[in-house]
This record gives structure tokens, sequence and C-alpha cells, in this order.
């Protein structure tokens, strides 16, 4: 079913076919080393949302909202791994038959033919299961950083479930699952498309439909703990090699080069972006730092499997400047209170790093490319793929959030009110505190 991929893809899509489409002449064997890397690279990726997202997240908030984001994060990761056990998995990972460009179907519905000796390539496929499952789980906690410190924790809940469904599935089909940007050809190593751009997207519409914090640009709402802070930023870091290396599926020279490529966007996006806020307020700050440092991590992630050192270099160095520049587009041209700027970083992030790809990935840039990961790629051919998966991505993302958030909002509210933000959602919807000394 799927004759029609595009001739250029290179290792990890069209390994993840493989583990996707039925085995043809030949039994695949269990390959130890890989699964021990892939076990590696799942428990690296929970990590980078519990417990590096979440304390990442809540030393930007204010303390009095601390235990409402580390709330979201804990209840996502839950939610997000039973719906993805329940169908999540089998409509992203299955053949949907005459939908197949779209969804796929629910011959997996309960992971009923996930069986211990089921392989997936030469990994067993619980493995795959759980490694996609925690793609699953980071990309709505993302999300949250948008409408932090302002919205009702039962709206969390539904909004991540429906979403989750309604678009991560539909769009991680589309991408890694058969579907019809994998037929296309769209390069998207680890969640450019299906991770950065929808979550970033995902915020940004909701950051303008549940409106600005009170006080928003009127009273300071600095983070409240950069400690906690710069220590989820180094969780981060670490587990991302897991989310990137680890998209190789194999304990090979391409997971090799994703985690070099990785660390070295990183580190320049980090660079960069304190240089720039050196450069305008005359001191360096951590807040910066570490922002650009993830800045050049979501950046790469498309790519990393697709570019080499030079590429890498380039793209975090880009991040750093261009994210930079989309946060404060995003808070003080157009008074968007994205909380803790997620559409700048992920989304816009996302955005640059897909199409990037086009370009560093033609072996005809020589150091640039992933020596030889992606021969033969013309870069006009490949950039018009890349804008259409873009576009066609953010488009979807923004009208299913928008009509999705209007909903719940209809039904049930999405903002708690003005006296509760005030009091804070530690006390308003847990009945805690983060400090009680």
């Amino acid at each position: 079913m799927f004759k029609h991929l595009n001739r250029h893809f290179s290792l990890a899509p069209s390994l993840l076919l493989t583990l996707m489409a039925p085995s043809v002449g030949h039994t695949e064997t269990l390959d130890g080393a890989n699964t021990a890397w892939i076990i590696t690279a799942t428990a690296l990726v929970l990590f980078m949302t519990l417990p590096g997202l979440s304390l990442f997240y809540a030393g930007l908030v204010r303390a009095k909202n601390v235990l409402s984001v580390l709330m979201q994060c804990f209840a996502i990761t839950c939610i997000a791994s039973l719906i993805w056990l329940i169908c999540g998995y089998s409509l992203a990972f299955s053949d949907g038959g005459a939908l197949n460009n779209w969804i796929g179907g629910f011959s997996n519905f309960m992971l009923v033919n996930v069986l211990e000796d089921t392989l997936s390539g030469n990994i067993p496929e619980s493995v795959f299961v759980m490694f996609q499952m925690t793609f699953a789980v980071i990309t709505p906690a993302l999300i949250i950083g948008a409408f932090a410190e302002r919205i009702k924790f039962s709206a969390v809940l539904i909004f991540s479930s429906v979403w989750l469904l309604l678009v991560y599935v539909p769009v991680t089909h589309w991408v890694w699952g058969g579907g019809w940007l994998q037929q296309m050809g769209l390069l998207d190593f680890a969640g450019g498309t299906v991770v950065h751009i929808t979550a970033g997207t995902a915020a940004l519409v909701a950051a303008i439909v549940l409106g600005n914090r009170k006080g928003f640009q009127q009273q300071p709402m600095t983070p409240h703990n950069l400690t906690l802070t710069v220590a989820g930023a180094g969780m981060l870091w670490v587990g991302w090699f897991g989310f990137n290396a680890g998209s190789a599926l194999a304990a090979n020279g391409d997971a090799g080069m994703a985690m070099l490529v990785t660390h070295i966007s990183a580190a320049t996006g980090a660079l960069a972006w304190m240089m720039m806020e050196w450069i305008k307020y005359g001191k360096p700050s951590v807040l910066g730092i570490v922002t650009g440092m993830v800045a050049g991590l979501g950046t790469i992630t498309p790519a990393s499997g697709f570019v080499g050192p030079g590429g890498a270099l380039i793209i975090g160095f880009s991040a750093g400047i261009i994210c930079y520049y989309a946060t404060q587009l995003i808070k003080q041209r157009f008074k968007i209170d994205d909380s803790l700027d997620v559409f700048p970083v992920h989304g816009v992030g996302g955005i640059l790093g897909t199409i990037l790809v086009g370009v560093f990935a033609s072996s005809e840039l020589g150091i640039f490319s992933g020596q030889g990961l992606a021969e033969g790629i013309a870069i006009t051919a490949q950039l018009k793929i890349q804008f259409i998966g873009v576009l066609s991505t953010l488009i979807y993302t923004a009208v299913v959030t928008y009509v999705l958030l209007k909903v719940i909002d209809a039904m049930m509210g999405l903002r708690v009110s003005r006296d509760d933000e005030e009091d804070g959602l530690d006390l308003t919807q847990h009945n805690e505190r983060g400090y009680d000394l």
C-alpha cells in the first residue's frame, strides 16, 4: 500500500514503513542492540515530559500557579497514554483502507495485535508502541505553556484528550503512518510537523481564544523560580537525544549522527539567543540561554536524521535569532499572551526546521547534509513538498483547535474567574500550595 512513496526517502521514513508493512518474502528477527537502544530512547523521551518539561514550565510561572502546571503535565501524561492504548496507536499506524491517505483504522484497537513476540521490523512492536506513545504524551503537554495561569483544569483535560485524537493522531498518520504527506515525500525525521508545528499552532490559537492574563503588560509576570527552569531545561536537552536519535529506530550511524547534530543545534541556538539579548539589553539572561537551547532543539528535530554537522550549525544559529525575534513580535507587536512562548519557540522552530531540511538534506551541499542519509534530493522539488507539509499542518491544526476550543467554552467554559486567577490556580483548582513555608 506504500508503493507510491517518494523514491528520495532516506533511511528513517523507509524503516518506519518497513515496521508497519507486512513482511514479504522474509521474516524479521529480533535485534537485541536495536531493541535496547529504543527502550532507552523511550525512557529518555518520557523523561522530557516528566520531569523535564514539567519543571521547565513550573519555574516560568508565578509561585501561585506552580502546582497547576505540574498537575497538568502529569495528568496529560496519564490521559494521553490511555488514549494511545485504546485507539490512538491504531488510528495513527494501522492501514485505514480507503481512508488511508488521511487516517488509519481500528484493526489494533486496544493493541489487540501487539503480543509479546510481535515485531515491528527487528524490534518488539510493544517497544515501538511505547516509543510513539511518549511523543503523543509530550505534544499536548507543550501546549499548556500558552494558556498557563488562567485555564480550568477540567478544560485542560477535555481539550488535551480530544485534540490528541482530532489533530495529533491524523497528522501522525499523514507523516509517519503511510498517509498522504509521507507518500508525497515529506521529510520529518522526529516531529517538526507532527509535534512542534501542531503544538505551536494550537498554542497560538489557544492564547488568542482565552485572551490575555489579568494584568498582562501592566504588571510584572516574571518567572518565580528560574532554578527549576534551568533544571528542567537540562533534562529536556538530555531527553531530546532519545527524541531525535531514537527516531532512527536502530542503534546505528544514523542515530549517532542525529544525536550529534541535535547537540550542535542546541548549543548554537542557546549561544545565538544569549548574544541577541546581550546586544539588546547589555546583559545575557539565564532565561534567554535556556530558551535558545529549546529553540535549537525544536528546530533541528525534523532535520536531525537528514543533515550533517555543518547544517546543524546553521539551523541552530537561525533558530536562536529567528525564534528570539518571534517572541518579541508575538508579545510586543501583536500583544498575544502566549504565556511561556510556545508558538515562537516550538511553532516557529518547527516551521523553520521543516523548511530548512529541504535545503540542507541535499547531498549537493557536502558537509551540510547527513553523509548519504538523503542522497539525490533536489532542493527545489523538496522545498515545495516541505512547504506543503508546513502549510497543511498549520492550517488543519489552527482550524480544528479553534473549533474545539469554542465548543468546550460554550459547554463548560475555558477560563477561571478573575478572582480565581488572582488567587492562583494552585488554590482554586487543586486546594494546595506549591510552597507553604
